[in-house]
């Protein structure tokens, strides 16, 4: 009889481990706001490396039907919404309700993660996140982190890269 592999913690862990893409899992205290930047000091690691998983809405607000997409960005940035919105095809986008991302990622606000999510949505990543050779990804869970080459998350999740961060 085969041996039955554990039930991973979370859908963005099962996905990973599914695939059997080399990862590593950190825990730590998440705190209340500011998940990257404790993210970030918890792992000991540039900033940079910890992604943040932004849930955007294509329709920008318009009818009562939402057409959701996911961006993945450096926690120390600002998202683009026009270069989002030129990436996912479309003319205009907003920031999504959280109400919104979590009832369709299946994930809390702060621990959405761009692996697992209830239903699948087009997604883009930062292209500067392949400058490194690793970087963090929320796990699902506030103070879970999943560390991978960002080639592999881009194909896990069936993502492009494109320039999304705002000129600071």
């Amino acid at each position: 009889m085969a041996k039955k592999s554990p039930h991973a913690a979370t859908p963005a862990l099962k996905v990973i481990e599914d695939a059997g893409v080399k990862h590593s899992v950190s825990t730590f205290e998440a705190g209340k706001d500011h998940f990257g930047d404790h993210a970030a000091a918890a792992l000991d690691v540039e900033p940079e490396r910890v992604l943040k998983t932004l849930i955007i809405d294509l329709t920008a607000g318009k009818g009562p039907r939402r057409e959701l997409a996911v961006c993945v960005i450096p926690t120390t940035h600002h998202l683009s919404l026009k270069k989002a919105a030129a990436a996912l095809g479309v003319s205009k986008a907003a920031m999504a309700q959280v109400h919104d991302a979590e009832k369709s990622s299946g994930y809390v606000h702060g621990g959405i993660s761009p692996l697992g999510q209830k239903n699948a949505l087009p997604t883009v990543i930062e292209e500067s996140s392949v400058l490194f050779d690793t970087v963090f990804i929320s796990g699902g869970r506030r103070g879970l982190d999943i560390e991978l080459n960002a080639e592999d998350l881009a194909h896990l999740c069936g993502a492009d890269f494109a320039d999304l961060l705002a000129d600071e």
